[in-house]
């Protein structure tokens, strides 16, 4: 049997090539743990390298093994294609491949998200793939966090991590909402559209978002729980050759961690 598994969730992410899997340790919040078997040194750097990439290399904890194992052709190249950006969307879950058949489960923000990431998922392999979409709309939290914020732009100065009248006004609002999420962790995500430098909008996402963490705890949020994170111009969700489009690239996510 040839089989990879990954367990997502901005906690814990398994690959393995064998029949035999062993059992991954009991990750801590916030690790990606990386457990398995794969074929030599390069696939195994490949793969950490695409994993710190992804989410930071602090997070990401080695438990990688090399071992002689029967993979299908190109199996070290669809397995880069499958670890993209979008499977950070999803938490509690687990990415599965044994043989031909792929299997994705978790939770992710709404239905959009589910569809969009099996579709990538998809689309990056040959048509010899099938794929199980087991990914699901996560928790009433979440839907508290995003009806609150509903869609709208928490806008700062231009260039700047300044908030604007307006942008504190709605986050007036998501405070209130936060206060009924007690126990939660959240995380605050900045976005940029991808006008200018990536490093530097990553600067600017990451400095927007702490920000929004500091504002929060005025408000009285506990800063021990929102945690923060600039993703850039990696996440856009509009196109960005239309003004729209940017500014609603430009945004600010709340996401309930698992």
């Amino acid at each position: 049997m040839r089989r990879l598994l990954l367990f997502t969730a901005l906690s814990c992410l398994v690959l393995s090539a064998t029949a035999q899997i062993p059992a991954p340790a009991t990750p801590k919040p916030g690790q990606v743990m990386v457990n398995g078997t794969v074929p030599d040194e390069p696939t195994k750097a490949a793969i950490l390298a695409r994993m710190r990439e992804m989410y930071g290399a602090d997070r990401v904890v080695d438990q990688l093994a090399i071992g002689s194992v029967s993979l299908p052709p190109n199996w070290s190249v669809y397995v880069q294609k499958l670890l993209s950006p979008n499977l950070k969307l999803v938490t509690k879950g687990e990415l599965k491949i044994d043989g031909n058949n792929v299997t994705i489960r978790g939770e992710v923000a709404n239905e959009a998200q589910r569809q969009q990431i099996a579709s990538d998922i998809a689309s990056s392999l040959n048509p010899t793939y099938i794929v199980n979409n087991g990914l699901r709309v996560s928790a009433a939290e979440q839907n508290l966090l995003d009806e609150t914020l509903a869609r709208r732009i928490i806008e700062f100065d231009s260039g700047k991590a300044t908030l604007t009248p307006s942008g504190k006004a709605i986050l007036d609002e998501m405070a209130a909402a936060l206060q009924k999420v007690k126990g939660k962790k959240v995380e605050v995500i900045g976005h940029t559209d991808n006008v200018g430098l990536r490093e530097s909008n990553l600067s600017l996402s990451q400095a927007r978002a702490e920000a929004v963490r500091s504002y929060l705890a005025e408000k009285g949020i506990n800063r021990d729980m929102v945690g923060v994170s600039g993703q850039g111009p990696d996440r856009p969700v509009a196109d960005n050759s239309s003004a729209d489009g940017r500014a609603r690239n430009r945004r600010i996510e709340f996401r309930i961690a698992q």
